[in-house]
């Protein structure tokens, strides 16, 4: 006698899509066997004559093998019991028509076949059929009904066609979860012509049919390809909520190979994937290089901190005055060398730069949020332009070869002092003298997830009941995944030869209030009112990263080079220093940023 191991025993009790149709195909041979033999005896008041029961076998291999056939046709071997409904009872009843319809139309042709045969049998085993094949999959979805009463039972749209549809399909068939695939809506054009074919036996659609198909499937859920741009989950997502749809995921492949469903965020529904991201200029450029990284424990610092860690860093220097934050990034990367200072103490900085011997310094750290710099602007002012003056002056003092300053949109045309402070110090990087070092500067937009964007405000709120406070309804910002910004950064500074200022490329500018709407559909289960307080000071209603006066391009579609302003250095360093101790900010910030428009004047 054979003993199973915990493994194989598993094995045996876990559910699978091949073990249900082995099970129907079995369970429906020998009913079918049953009712036909059943229907003989009914015909004949349960006394058989012989000669009829002389052909029975040969008939009954014709009967049950068009029965399987027709069956297995409609899909009826495929679906999960739990989900067995009307839809798959009337695929079940056509099967059968089907079946019994091809079985009179052989007896008319070829009567001899069934000779001797009772041609009532056909109207009696049809209705056995029905009876005994449709009771097995009510039995037990009922007996699964009781066992699952708590269960939500989601018939769900599959949007998106991909290499990993089907091992999506697979994984929700043989696995417990709450999502039953009925129906796979192509949205890619090079699927189009898939539209009204099947995929692992469950037909695919197009997008247009998505309204009619949540009615007549009474579908509650909806799984969206992870491999998808981000203007098709757009379009999908805006018909899927229009329809009343809130149970929105979407998939993703793990690195063992298998799909797995997880929700559907914001972050994703806007974020823009540039095309060319080229990890391995990326990893030439940090592989075994010493890097310093200042503002190291903000949202933009630590995600450059980890993308060189990921990259193969030999060594990080990492600098930022939260002690907090510090620590956070100090714990994810334990053997990167930790700073605690501030960036306008010279001294300090130079000394930490000199003993770092980077090949690389990457300055991140700033204060960026416009309210708080346009009522703290000494404050400002000292940090963003005299901070990022000491590291790059120290920088070229100890011939670090590469310099990357992180800047900003709101440096362009600035109506705030954060993004006149950013101007000045694109100026400064470009006019200094850099002797042995390069210093490239790079400038982008907001990113998706950084701790001064706007959608953990907006969840909070949700959260609590609303109302979501915007502060103008034409308000447009860009946005990028801070991931993906980031790598680009780092692109854009392998391919620097010196004196650059890169831009960019951040997609289409997107409404706030779109973006508050969104957010409503995506997370609140009650309705949210939106309230306008008017635009803060320094505030811009649209963000600008003058794409279109580029000066020339690179070899990356997302990357472009902006004209270079000259300043003559002494005389920037002179308006630098009468900044600093000026007591009308606003003028002193105007004569190096003749651009600069505070916002109301």
């Amino acid at each position: 006698m054979r003993i199973y191991t915990n493994q194989e025993k598993t094995y045996l009790l876990t559910p699978s899509n091949t073990k249900r149709i082995v099970f129907f195909l079995i369970s429906d041979f020998f009913l079918s066997l049953f009712t036909l033999y059943s229907a003989y005896l009914l015909r004949f008041n349960f006394d058989i004559p012989n000669e009829f029961l002389t052909p029975f076998i040969d008939i009954a291999i014709i009967f049950i093998s068009l029965k399987l056939f027709f069956i297995y046709h409609y899909k009826n071997y495929s679906i999960i019991w739990r989900f067995y409904g009307l839809e798959e009872a009337k695929k079940l009843f056509f099967a059968l028509l089907l079946t019994y319809g091809t079985i009179a139309l052989i007896y008319i042709i070829i009567p001899s076949l069934f000779s001797p045969f009772p041609r009532s049998v056909i109207i009696i085993d049809l209705l056995l059929s029905l009876i005994f094949l449709g009771g097995l999959r009510l039995f037990k979805r009922i007996l699964l009904g009781m066992n699952t009463s708590h269960e939500k039972l989601n018939p769900t749209l599959l949007i998106g066609i991909s290499a990993n549809t089907t091992n999506l399909i697979k994984s929700m068939l043989e696995t417990s979860n709450d999502y039953y695939p009925v129906e796979i809506i192509a949205l890619q054009e090079k699927n189009h012509n898939m539209i009204g074919s099947n995929l692992n036996n469950i037909r695919i659609s197009s997008i247009r049919e998505i309204p009619a198909l949540i009615k007549q499937k009474f579908i509650t859920a909806a799984i969206i390809d992870g491999s998808l741009p981000n203007t098709y989950v757009r379009e999908a997502y805006k018909i899927l909520t229009d329809s009343g749809i809130r149970n929105i995921k979407r998939s993703s492949l793990l690195s063992d190979g298998k799909e797995t469903i997880t929700s559907l965020s914001v972050e994703e529904l806007l974020a823009r994937h540039p095309k060319d991201l080229d990890t391995d200029t990326i990893k030439k450029f940090i592989y075994e290089k010493s890097i310093l990284i200042t503002g190291a424990g903000g949202s933009i610092g630590s995600e450059i901190s980890l993308q060189c860690h990921q990259f193969g860093a030999k060594k990080l220097i990492l600098i930022d005055h939260s002690e907090y934050n510090l620590y956070q990034i100090g714990e994810k990367i334990p053997n990167a060398a930790l700073h605690l200072c501030t960036i306008t103490d010279y001294d300090v900085v130079n000394q930490i730069i000199k003993g770092a011997n980077a090949d690389i310094i990457i300055h991140a750290a700033a204060y960026k949020h416009v309210p708080l710099c346009e009522t703290n602007m000494h404050t400002a002012i000292m940090n963003n332009i005299i901070g990022s003056q000491n590291i790059i002056n120290s920088a070229i003092a100890n011939n670090v070869s590469k310099i990357v300053i992180i800047s900003t949109d709101k440096a362009v045309r600035p109506t705030n002092v954060m993004g006149a402070t950013k101007r000045i110090v694109e100026l400064y990087a470009q006019n200094v003298d850099p002797r042995n070092s390069e210093i490239v500067s790079v400038r982008f937009g907001n990113v998706l997830g950084s701790s001064g964007s706007v959608i953990p405000k907006f969840k909070a709120q949700i959260e609590a009941g609303g109302p979501i406070t915007l502060t103008h309804p034409e308000v447009t910002r860009y946005f990028m995944l801070i991931s993906e910004a980031c790598q680009l950064v780092l692109q854009a500074a392998a391919i620097a030869r010196g004196g650059e200022l890169f831009i960019l490329d951040m997609g289409e500018s997107v409404k706030i209030v779109d973006l508050a709407q969104t957010m409503i559909r995506l997370y609140a289960s009650q309705p949210i009112e939106i309230i306008y307080t008017g635009l803060r000071p320094g505030e811009k209603l649209y963000e600008e990263l003058l794409i279109n006066d580029s000066e020339q391009k690179t070899s990356y579609e997302s990357i472009m080079i902006a004209g270079s302003t000259h300043y003559p250095i002494e005389e920037l360093k002179e308006d630098i220093k009468k900044l600093s101790e000026s007591t009308n900010i606003i003028e002193a910030l105007q004569k190096i940023v003749p651009e600069f428009q505070p916002s109301g004047t």
